[in-house]
């Protein structure tokens, strides 16, 4: 039984990877999981220089997901590439190291001092905010996303991975122009801005007012938008967007996507991502299914 899958030259073990931000950069979850089970570690996002984040609160418990407005807080990229590459490399999984930067120049800063570091592939988070364009992010706008994915390729060693917004008017345009630009693959959803106001406090929940939706909630709106952009380019696309289960997986996998990123279903249950992929093996065992490749985009 074959559960291995290629993206841009890159083979993983199993289809299975871990959403940004949820799995920090492996060490906190390597007490729980065996990494070398997950296809791919992708870790948190790396700036150039340390982010403080938003102000707290800024995690809310909603009806099935939660939202964040952690503010991509992180270490920056001299901590990054001394203490969690090292720890990362001691497994035998793939590593995606997910940037994100508030101008292009801090893009590439990343990426250029990433180029001779031991990692397989980058993913490139497109919803920060572009504080050259008044804080639109860059993946709500075709022509800023088509900029920064051409600006990473220009000096990016390792495999390219656009991650693409869903709070647009329509995903596919925004496929194309990244695909137009050169991306190795695309990764979809990221989460879906939302808010929760505490009744009982008159105030809202996290201090940002609005802050990201994930979690099983958002699961059919990502489907359906992973669906429309397998159906418009002809690049890998690594699906994500409330996957719980070995079966939600599946799901992403016919509607076009190679791989799946497992993320708010980790903070409930830390084992969630290697209970996926036992999952896809035993779907594929009950099925008779050889090769997971068969599956994608089947329906």
């Amino acid at each position: 039984m074959n559960t291995s899958v290629t993206i841009a030259g890159v083979t993983w073990k199993n289809p299975v990877t871990v959403a940004s931000g949820t799995f920090g950069s492996g060490a906190e979850y390597s007490e729980f999981v065996d990494l070398n089970q997950l296809g791919a570690v992708t870790t948190k996002g790396v700036a150039n220089v340390p982010w403080q984040g938003n102000p707290t609160p800024r995690i809310a418990e909603t009806a099935s997901g939660m939202i964040n407005a952690v503010g991509l807080q992180n270490p920056g990229i001299d901590l990054f590439v001394k203490r969690d590459i090292p720890f990362l490399k001691q497994y035998d999984t793939r590593v995606i190291v997910n940037v994100c930067g508030k101008s292009t120049s801090d893009y590439v800063e990343v990426v250029e001092r990433l180029g001779d570091e031991a990692v397989d592939m980058l993913e490139i988070n497109v919803s920060c905010p572009n504080v050259k364009e008044g804080g639109i992010a860059f993946g709500q706008d075709p022509k800023a996303l088509f900029d920064i994915t051409k600006a990473v390729k220009a000096v990016a060693k390792q495999p390219v991975i656009m991650k693409l917004s869903p709070n647009v008017t329509d995903i596919t345009e925004m496929a194309k122009a990244a695909e137009a630009a050169g991306a190795d693959a695309l990764s979809l959803i990221n989460t879906i801005t939302g808010m929760k106001i505490d009744v009982h406090k008159r105030t809202f929940a996290v201090a940002n007012k609005t802050g990201g939706l994930s979690g099983p909630a958002i699961k059919p709106v990502a489907v359906r938008m992973v669906y429309q952009v397998a159906h418009a380019v002809q690049v890998p696309i690594i699906g994500m967007g409330g996957i719980a289960t070995g079966e939600d997986a599946i799901e992403f996998i016919m509607a076009g996507a190679t791989a799946v990123s497992v993320g708010t279903a980790t903070f409930h249950d830390p084992l969630a991502s290697v209970k996926v992929v036992q999952g896809i093996e035993a779907y594929m065992k009950q099925y008779g299914i050889e090769d997971i490749n068969e599956l994608r985009g089947c329906v």
